[in-house]
C-alpha cells in the first residue's frame, strides 16, 4: 500500500512507495483520492506513466550530456576517464547535436 503526504488543506500532495520522514500515512492502492492525485499528475494508466517516464528520460539524457561537458570543461574528469563504450556514445551524441545545431539552432535541441 502507498504512503501519502498532504498539503495544508489535507489534499494529497505526494505518493510514496515507502514511509519517509514526514510521510507515514498509509492508504489503500485503490483509494479514490490517490487515483485522483495520479490522474492530476498525468499518471492515469500504465501507458501514461510510461509516457511521463519516457519524456523524463529524454530530459535526463540531456542533463547527463551537460554534466559530462561541465566536468570535462572544469577538468574534474578527462574524456579518457569514461569507459570506452560510454565515450563512444557520448561522442556520437555530440556529433549528432552539432549537426542538428547547424540545421535548427541550439535552442531547438532537446
Amino acid at each position: 500500500m502507498p504512503y501519502v503526504s498532504r498539503d495544508a488543506s489535507g489534499k494529497i500532495s505526494g505518493v510514496f512507495e515507502h514511509a519517509e520522514v514526514g510521510v507515514s500515512e498509509e492508504v489503500p492502492t485503490d483509494d479514490p483520492e490517490v487515483k485522483r492525485f495520479l490522474v492530476e499528475q498525468g499518471l492515469s494508466s500504465p501507458d501514461s506513466a510510461r509516457q511521463v517516464l519516457a519524456e523524463s528520460d529524454l530530459k535526463m539524457i540531456r542533463l547527463v550530456d551537460d554534466l559530462i561537458d561541465l566536468m570535462i570543461d572544469k577538468d574534474v574528469i578527462k574524456f579518457t576517464d569514461l569507459p570506452p563504450a560510454a565515450g563512444e556514445k557520448y561522442l556520437q551524441r555530440q556529433v549528432a547535436r552539432k549537426r542538428l545545431q547547424i540545421i535548427v539552432g541550439e535552442d531547438d535541441i532537446l
